[in-house]
């Protein structure tokens, strides 16, 4: 019994369990099968990874302060950070891995890094 790659068709040469005929037709076929979800994953890593980038710019000593006109004409989106920590005096903290901001008062932000060791 012949078989053929489900991705372009010829004939498959090589182990009984080989289902495709390289590995660029098994490529083609996985990304084409992964295409929507990595669109919205690669749109939002690079979303956090400019922010990342910004907080890291301007925090050069590990803690500063800015305001929120500087992160929004820098590009920063205030909607998208991977964690949240809350202290037990109940101020948030936003985190973009090891780098945070804190709000405070009339538009100004704490930026932290956290020490991850």
């Amino acid at each position: 019994m012949e078989r053929t790659c489900p991705e372009c068709g010829d004939k498959i040469i090589g182990r009984a369990d080989k289902k495709f005929c390289s590995d660029a037709c098994r490529n083609t076929h996985n990304n084409s099968l992964n295409k929507d979800n990595k669109n919205l994953v690669r749109n939002i890593n690079n979303r956090l990874r400019k922010n990342y980038r910004i907080l890291e710019k301007l925090n050069t000593e590990d803690k500063t302060k800015t305001t929120k006109d500087k992160l929004l004409r820098m590009g920063f989106s205030f909607d998208y950070f991977t964690g949240i920590y809350t202290t037990k005096t109940g101020s948030t903290y936003f985190y973009l891995y090891d780098q945070g901001y804190l709000p405070l008062d009339n538009d100004f932000y704490l930026l932290v890094k956290k020490d991850i060791k």
